[in-house]
């Protein structure tokens, strides 16, 4: 009688099933599902949640503090292995600690194996520094765009920069938005288009905007030319266009004092234009400055945008804020998946 063995494996080294010969090809199939996340500092996240609101996720949980000795400390309270990090952060005062919150989370989601990291930056901190105006002045709109680039970021997303060169100062994609086409749906609501109406350029460096915006208007053109004897202060020296009678908007990307779109209303008031809208992207705005906007006849209207956060216990009540959400968490969502972003403004986001 013949006597078999049987073999058996010891524990832990069972030989595992034969795995099927993958066939060749350009791409590996059994790549995980991609997750889109999105986080946000503390300049902004009002702006945030609606934006996650929009896209239908939760904001993601991270533990943010400030130190006694103020420094800043970052922490993601859950996994960003392989994901899609979106980190949502505005340049609102205090400007430097909050551009310093948002290089630590850069930093913290890359040493987090975060698989792809977008800077969401709808006011650009210190764009308004992007030459040496005068000797020994530092470029700081690109060390700026350094310190993000070494952080880690992948991606940058921001909204109307001041100059078209700040695109440059990076190596990495950079996905401009517009809230052109926002302002003038506003305005066109509110019947403010076509004869009777000037898309007035508030300087010559805005004059290619200003004549956009008059086509999105059907309306005419004209440019203001002013100088500037100090930072923060500007005067109006002369309006180049027919103004006479006509209601004129005023569109800027940024005001922090509210002093150049009342002296450019006072300048257009004085060329006997019927009325003054102004409208502006970014409303840096203090308490004194919208007190002055307030305050001042010689504007019908004022529209921004919350790109950086107005509280609405100062809001004056001739200012309408119109919010960039929508726009931000669809341009999000088409870089999440790989799809074009300039076909969301029909490739006139390009504005310089």
């Amino acid at each position: 009688m013949d006597v078999g063995t049987i073999e058996q494996a010891l524990p832990g080294l069972e030989q595992a099933p034969p795995v099927p010969a993958l066939k060749p090809g350009h791409a590996l199939p059994l790549t995980p599902q991609k997750r889109l996340m999105v986080f946000s500092g503390r300049s902004h996240p009002i702006l945030a949640e609606r934006i996650a609101e929009r896209l239908g996720v939760d904001l993601g949980e991270v533990e943010l503090k400030t130190f006694a000795n103020d420094e800043t400390y970052v922490r993601y309270c859950e996994s960003v292995r392989g994901a899609d990090v979106f980190v949502v952060q505005t340049g609102s005062p205090p400007v430097d600690q909050h551009l310093m919150e948002l290089l630590l989370m850069i930093q913290a989601a890359r040493l987090a194996s975060a698989k792809r990291i977008t800077a969401v930056i709808p006011w650009f901190a210190y764009s308004r520094q992007d030459r040496k105006a005068k000797p020994r002045e530092p470029i700081s709109g690109r060390l700026v765009a350094d310190m993000l680039q070494l952080a880690g970021v992948d991606r940058l997303l921001t909204m109307d920069l001041h100059a078209g060169q700040i695109q440059g100062f990076f190596t990495i994609p950079v996905d401009h938005m517009t809230a052109q086409q926002l302002f003038a749906r506003h305005f066109r609501d509110l019947g403010l288009f076509g004869d009777g109406v000037v898309s007035v350029a508030p300087d010559a460096g805005r004059a290619k905007v200003a004549v956009r915006f008059a086509e999105m208007l059907e309306a005419e053109f004209a440019v203001m030319h002013k100088t500037r004897p100090a930072h923060e202060q500007a005067s109006v020296t002369e309006v180049t266009g027919r103004v006479r009678d006509k209601i004129c908007i005023v569109g800027d990307d940024v005001t922090t004092t509210g002093g150049t779109l009342i002296a450019g209303a006072r300048a257009l008031r004085e060329q006997g234009a019927r009325e003054v809208w102004v409208y502006v992207t970014h409303a840096l705005l203090s308490r004194e400055g919208l007190e002055r906007l307030a305050g001042a006849d010689d504007i019908t209207g004022i529209v921004v945008t919350d790109t950086v956060p107005i509280d609405p216990r100062e809001r004056p009540d001739n200012l309408t804020v119109l919010t960039v959400a929508p726009l931000l968490a669809e341009t999000i969502m088409n870089v999440f998946s790989d799809d074009s972003v300039s076909a969301i403004f029909g490739g006139e986001n390009q504005l310089f």
